[in-house]
């Protein structure tokens, strides 16, 4: 069945739009897909195709191609010549690695499906994929993302569910387009402080890892959808805990000094940190006080703040408080805390 099809196809020549070959218990993709110049949706799903032919370059006019359920082990070097590429499936497939040069030509590429397969990492090169719209990624075995990925700046949907990732990039503020975000069944502990920056993001699923709390300003995404269940949420029961005293390292405390001068422009310091770019350096990691707004160093108390889940987000039914990190810089700003902020105590 299968060779007829193929065969008719090839008596149309370069009037050949589309090929269909799904389920056709297919071993070796056809050489003779090269006489097909106009091909414009090349649809293989369903087969066990371990490996592309090379003629398969010869299809530049190809928009669409499905491999999606077959025996495949890389992301093929081939593709790289699909200039016109639009979409591309790979779902379903053994793939672990993307072979070198893969993303070179996939300029138009604006949506790229790779789940279901055994990939640990992703390249660098994935930057290269400069249109690229939609991204998923489900059910592989990916420990961490690129910070190159996030230079995507087209990205409207990211799905990463059932991988292995314990972090998510600072980067990923830059995806300024990004609207869904998928990152459900992942060993994630903590949020970025940065993802409060993605301003068109309407849909996070962060359902099934290990977060207790989110980054300060959380609340006021603007979320039409949110699901975090299956995660150790810090829950608002306080117990009384030992205050201790402060004790300040003489590194912290200079810190500290040098930061709030510089956050009040004084002249002789700025002068002065041009020409110590190591200090430049550990001052960069400052954080700021939620309380009295100044600059400190060292994470010296942890807070969570109990705040209402916006009224117009679609949420886990059970989330009626969201917990938010919160930072402060001493125990005389932590006593001139609000009724919902708590410190975080070992009980």
């Amino acid at each position: 069945m299968s060779e007829r099809l193929l065969l008719r196809a090839l008596k149309g020549g370069e009037n050949t739009k589309i090929i269909t070959l799904n389920g056709k218990k297919i071993t070796k993709m056809p050489s003779a897909l090269g006489k097909l110049p106009g091909l414009k949706t090349l649809d293989l799903q369903n087969n066990q195709i371990p490996k592309v032919c090379p003629e398969i370059s010869t299809l530049t006019q190809l928009t669409v191609l499905n491999l999606g359920n077959n025996l495949l082990e890389e992301i093929p070097e081939e593709v790289k010549y699909l200039t016109s590429l639009k979409k591309l499936h790979l779902f379903g497939n053994k793939i672990c690695k993307f072979a070198s040069g893969a993303c070179d030509g996939l300029q138009n590429l604006i949506l790229l499906n790779l789940n279901n397969n055994q990939l640990t990492w992703i390249p660098r090169e994935v930057s290269r994929l400069k249109s690229l719209i939609y991204l998923s990624m489900n059910h592989n075995q990916l420990a961490s993302i690129p910070k190159e990925l996030c230079f995507l700046k087209n990205l409207s949907e990211l799905q990463l569910n059932y991988n292995q990732l314990i972090y998510i990039p600072e980067e990923i503020k830059f995806l300024k387009k990004l609207q869904k975000l998928l990152l459900v069944g992942n060993n994630i502990e903590v949020l970025p402080e940065e993802l409060c920056d993605l301003i068109n993001l309407r849909i996070l699923d962060i359902a099934g890892n290990f977060i207790q709390t989110f980054p300060s300003g959380f609340q006021n995404l603007k979320l039409k959808e949110f699901y975090c269940e299956g995660n150790p949420l810090f829950l608002r029961q306080p117990v009384n805990a030992v205050q201790q005293e402060d004790a300040w390292s003489l590194q912290e405390i200079t810190s500290r000094f040098i930061m709030n001068e510089l956050a009040g422009k004084n002249p002789f310091i700025m002068h002065v940190i041009e020409q110590h770019p190591q200090v430049r350096n550990i001052i960069s990691q400052r954080r700021k006080c939620a309380i009295c707004g100044n600059y400190f160093l060292t994470i010296w108390l942890e807070c969570v703040e109990f705040v209402p889940p916006p009224k117009n987000w679609k949420i886990s039914r059970n989330l009626q408080l969201v917990p938010l990190r919160i930072l402060i810089c001493s125990y005389k700003c932590f006593n001139q805390r609000g009724p919902n902020l708590f410190g975080i105590a070992q009980v």
